[in-house]
Order: C-alpha cells, then sequence, then structure tokens
C-alpha cells in the first residue's frame, strides 16, 4: 500500500504544559510488554493522569472539552529520555496526528516522522499564544502547513520549524523506509528472482 503525502494536518488541539516531558512519562515502561501497539493510547502519560489507584485526576488529556483533539501541543525538549518506540506509538494510537514543541530529542522525532506524524517546533512564545486560543475555545482548528512551514490556528498564524529532510519527506510519501521496502517487494522478488546464486 503506497504511502500518502502529507502536506498538512488539521485538528483540534490539546497543551500538556511542561519542559523535558520524557519518553517514561509519555508511556510508562510497565505497558511495554504488549506484542503489538495497539491499545497503547489507553496508557498515554498514565501516571500523570491517573492516581495510584487508577481514578482520573486533574489534567488535560482527561478533561472532556479536549475530547477528539489530534495535535499536541508542549514544551521544550519533549520526547527526551528512554528511545523507546512506544512513546510515539502511544501518541499516534490516542489519536495524535501532530506535536507542536519548543524542540524535540532527536530520536523521538524520527520515530514520529516514520509514523507519518509530524513534529513541529515553534518559539515559547507562539506557543503561548496557540495554548491561549485553544483555553479560549477547544474547537478552534489548528492546521501545520507542512509545505508553508506555517502554523495556523483561528485568525492567527505562526512559523513552524520543520526540518528539510523531514518535510521532504513528508512530502513526497517517503517517510517510512519500512512502508517503502514493503512496497518495493514485488521488485525485490524479480531482482532476486534473476541473481543465479539466489535460484541455487
Amino acid at each position: 500500500m503506497a504511502l500518502e503525502k502529507i502536506t498538512s494536518i488539521s485538528g483540534t488541539g490539546v497543551y500538556v504544559e511542561g519542559s523535558d516531558i520524557d519518553t517514561d512519562r509519555i508511556i510508562p515502561a510497565r505497558f511495554m510488554k504488549c506484542v503489538t501497539f495497539d491499545g497503547l493510547g489507553e496508557y498515554l502519560f498514565y501516571d500523570v493522569r491517573n492516581d495510584t489507584e487508577g481514578n482520573r485526576k486533574d489534567h488535560p488529556l482527561n478533561d472532556p472539552k479536549y475530547d477528539g483533539a489530534s495535535i499536541l501541543l508542549s514544551g521544550i525538549n519533549f520526547g527526551c529520555g528512554s528511545s523507546r518506540e512506544h512513546a510515539p506509538q502511544a501518541i499516534y494510537r490516542a489519536g495524535f496526528r501532530a506535536v507542536i514543541a519548543q524542540s524535540f530529542a532527536e530520536i523521538f522525532f524520527g520515530n514520529c516522522a516514520t509514523l507519518g506524524v509530524p513534529c513541529a517546533t515553534a518559539s515559547a512564545e507562539d506557543i503561548e499564544k496557540i495554548a491561549a486560543a485553544i483555553e479560549a475555545d477547544p474547537s478552534i482548528e489548528i492546521t501545520i502547513d507542512v509545505e508553508e512551514k506555517v502554523i495556523r490556528f483561528g485568525d492567527g498564524s505562526v512559523a513552524a520549524g520543520i526540518p528539510d529532510s523531514a518535510r521532504d519527506a513528508f512530502l513526497s510519501a517517503q517517510w517510512d523506509p519500512i512502508g517503502e521496502l514493503l512496497d518495493g517487494a514485488p521488485e525485490i522478488e524479480k531482482t532476486a528472482g534473476a541473481l543465479a546464486y539466489m535460484s541455487r
């Protein structure tokens, strides 16, 4: 199945405030025993969303007014710590399709990119503007324009930082190397079949 070009992502947003939010906070290690990534979204930010008995606490992701949000907004150095792929998978399985933060840990950024989840950077001031807009109107549509490198929200817009390598991959539908490999399976088999040593 061919990958789709990702030119922009639109949806409502939720602001999870904080700096240096690491992958263990995003998905605690004890929930990483799964064989597949299915169901990981249920445990996104589990320990800060729930008390020790599993009861919901006061947290933006527990607030009904942000139900259905697909764009996650946060602070500096988001996704730091362990390189676990489960963190971006949990974000994706929880329904988020893009993340906006001041900066990202490099491996986390790469893992998000291969899921087709753009990570866009914005200044602290610009994130405050977007967060204020979300607080004032949780239904406001946020658009990350990958092609133009702009974040739009209501009547406002701010610059989005997206590395050219990731931007080009999204725009050319080449953001998942494994997906590309699977799409090329017929050509791989054809080439392998033409090699004398493969038929022995």
